[in-house]
């Protein structure tokens, strides 16, 4: 099990191995990353089993920007019959897990592979458990089985608390169709992702206050209002009928970039395609200067060096806000519905 296995957006398998490669130095973990082109998969592989057990341990899942699933383990060759005693013998040595998915790489092949799964995950679970390597316990590691094809599978663990809320990283969200726009999932992702389920009734709470910056045509200003939450809606654009006859939200035709509210608010969101280094500029001041408590802003990526670039101005984010002698929670993903972006949130403590 000295393979840690990592599934991403097909696209950004660079930015996996430059992540994943950057965090194994910083904990002195001997081992190297690789990958294909547009695989939406990438491998990091340690020296010993052990190194791998220690890179997962040192790092929080929800750290990680560009993965979207992870999991230590090996690949493991099946026959064309009798895929499960095969699958049974590789696992002898795993530990008892509490949970079982089978997942595939975002990829046309892995779609493919998502009926044969289906098929094949309930005669598996039986097996698992007739075997006693599966019992019902939320709190040991699940079991993850990414297929890569019906002859070879990736057999992996990770522990329950530090990995993705759905298999391959990939949220389960339906589209409202009230929304006027279907960016409005990418709030919606943002805010299972960066806000813990039992917190939203008190920081997404009705009658609170939010700015959303490059608003129209109100894709996440929808969110907020469904929400209950009151949005000065700032674009120059024009906003859908329905969110104006709402009664919560007042447009601005203004400049994202320039607009300040004459209050403060508890939210911030931002969404305009602007360059990164523009923007994290304005996430800066929006909480520096105390204009809101809480942010949810894309930043749009490069071209080349993604991985660096965000890690460069997320640092330049942190280390301005410090300056100012303020303490700022900063997390970032490259979301499920982002495309050639990252979702930053931050959230501002104490006074």
């Amino acid at each position: 099990m000295n393979t840690l296995f990592l599934h991403c957006r097909p696209g950004f398998e660079g930015e996996v191995c430059a992540e994943i490669s950057d965090l194994a130095a910083r904990l002195d973990v001997p081992g190297y990353s690789k990958t294909k082109p547009c695989s939406a998969c990438a491998e990091f592989v340690c020296s010993e089993a052990a190194d791998c057990e220690r890179l997962m341990r040192g790092v929080r899942f929800n750290q990680l920007i560009f993965p979207r699933q992870w999991a230590r383990g090996a690949f493991v060759s099946l026959p064309e019959n009798d895929r499960i005693s095969v699958l049974l013998e590789a696992l002898a040595d795993y530990p008892v897990c509490g949970s079982l998915w089978l997942e595939v790489v975002d990829t046309n092949d892995g779609k493919e592979l998502s009926t044969f799964c289906k098929k094949f995950e309930a005669p598996l679970r039986k097996a698992l458990l007739k075997a006693g390597k599966l019992v019902d316990d939320a709190k040991k590691p699940r079991l993850l089985l990414t297929f890569k094809s019906g002859r070879e599978v990736f057999a992996g663990i990770a522990e329950a608390d530090n990995q993705a809320m759905w298999p391959m990283g990939i949220p389960r969200l339906k589209f409202p169709r009230e929304a006027p726009s279907r960016s409005t999932l990418k709030l919606e992702e943002a805010w299972h992702h960066f806000i813990p389920r039992e917190q939203w009734d008190q920081r997404l709470a009705p009658g609170m206050t939010a700015v959303d910056l490059g608003a129209a045509p109100g894709g996440w200003t929808w969110q907020l209002v469904n929400r209950e939450i009151r949005v000065t809606a700032v674009d120059n654009g024009p906003m859908a009928e329905s969110l104006m006859y709402s009664g919560f939200v007042v447009h601005q035709r203004a400049d994202g970039f320039t607009f300040r509210p004459r209050h403060p608010v508890h939210w911030m969101v931002c969404d305009i395609v602007e360059k990164p280094a523009r923007t994290a500029a304005m996430i800066e001041t929006w909480l520096g200067e105390g204009l809101c408590r809480e942010a949810v802003v894309n930043l749009k990526l490069p071209m080349k060096q993604r991985y660096a670039e965000v890690r460069r101005l997320l640092d330049r984010i942190e280390s301005g806000l410090a300056e100012r002698g303020l303490k700022v929670g900063i997390g970032c993903k490259q979301l499920y519905h982002d495309r050639e972006e990252v979702t930053c949130h931050l959230r501002r403590h104490g006074k």
